[in-house]
Order: structure tokens, then sequence, then C-alpha cells
């Protein structure tokens, strides 16, 4: 999770979407997702903790207003992965590897495009109504706070680890 400035420029983003009509529902505050699977073990959560300490987690930087489509369409705030992310991606999916069930290829080393959602499930319509609610986006630099699992079935958020 973001640190506070972070956390807030993006929540003035979802503000301006919330304004602009679009459906907004949001279970957890803004972050980038490093993985998802279907379940995260508690050794294998253990694990990731162990893992994490060591490691240096770097800036970040949401760079580009932008969007994907998969199964919801994503409108989005586009990271520049610099290699200290990288490195930090591929040290968590170390640790997942063999030990996870069903992880998303979406998040997946060589397939992972970093990103914080602004808002997700909308149409195409929709997605143009809030590309042009957004449009120009100041980059926002990120200090991560945490590093924690984001349970979507439970709405839990398990902190591994605090920066």
């Amino acid at each position: 999770m973001f640190d506070p400035k972070a956390d807030r420029q993006v929540r003035d983003l979802w503000a301006k979407l919330d304004a602009a009509g679009l459906p907004t529902e949001r279970k957890f505050p803004p972050h980038l997702t490093l993985a998802m699977a279907t379940d995260i073990p508690a050794k294998t959560r253990a694990a990731l903790k162990s893992d994490l300490r060591m490691l240096a987690v770097p800036n970040i930087g949401l760079e580009a207003l932008s969007t994907f489509s998969s199964t919801e369409n994503v409108l989005m705030l586009a990271a520049v992965t610099d290699g200290e992310l990288l490195a930090v991606h591929s040290a968590v999916h170390d640790v997942l590897a063999g030990r996870v069930r069903n992880p998303s290829a979406y998040y997946l080393p060589g397939a992972w495009m970093a990103h914080c959602t602004l808002v997700h499930g909308v149409t195409r319509e929709q997605m143009v109504t809030g590309f042009d609610a957004l449009f120009p986006v100041t980059p926002i630099r990120v200090r991560a706070r945490q590093i924690a699992v984001l349970d979507t079935a439970s709405d839990e958020i398990d902190v591994l680890v605090d920066l």
C-alpha cells in the first residue's frame, strides 16, 4: 500500500471518476498488485514475509494514464517498471512458485503490467468518459508503506511487511 501523499493523490483521481458517474466500488486502498492467486497458504505467506524483509522496495512512479482490456476493462495508472521493481516482483514470484493455487497469468514475470487500478469492469464508453475526466494526469511518486495480501474473498488485508 502507498504512502499517505500518494494514497491521497489516487483517491483524488477516484473522486473525479465518481463525479463523472463511473461505477467505483473499491474494497481496498490504492495499491499495486505484484501477484494474484486463488489461495496463498499461511506457510507461503510466512515465507514471503521472511524474504520481503530482506528486500529494498524502490519508489514507484505511476506515470501514464492507460487502459487494458481483459475480462474486465481497466482504466489505470501504469507504473514505470525499472530493474529494482522487477527484482522485487521476481523475488515474490520465486517464493510463490508451486506454492499457490491458480496463479493469474497476468501477474507472472514476463507478462506483468505494473499498475494501480482506477476503475475496472466498465464499458468502452465509460473508459472514454473516465479517461476524459482524468487527462492529463500528473505523475505520482509512490513510497510503498506496506506489502500485504489482499483477500478478495473475505476483503481482509494481511500485512506481511511494514516498510
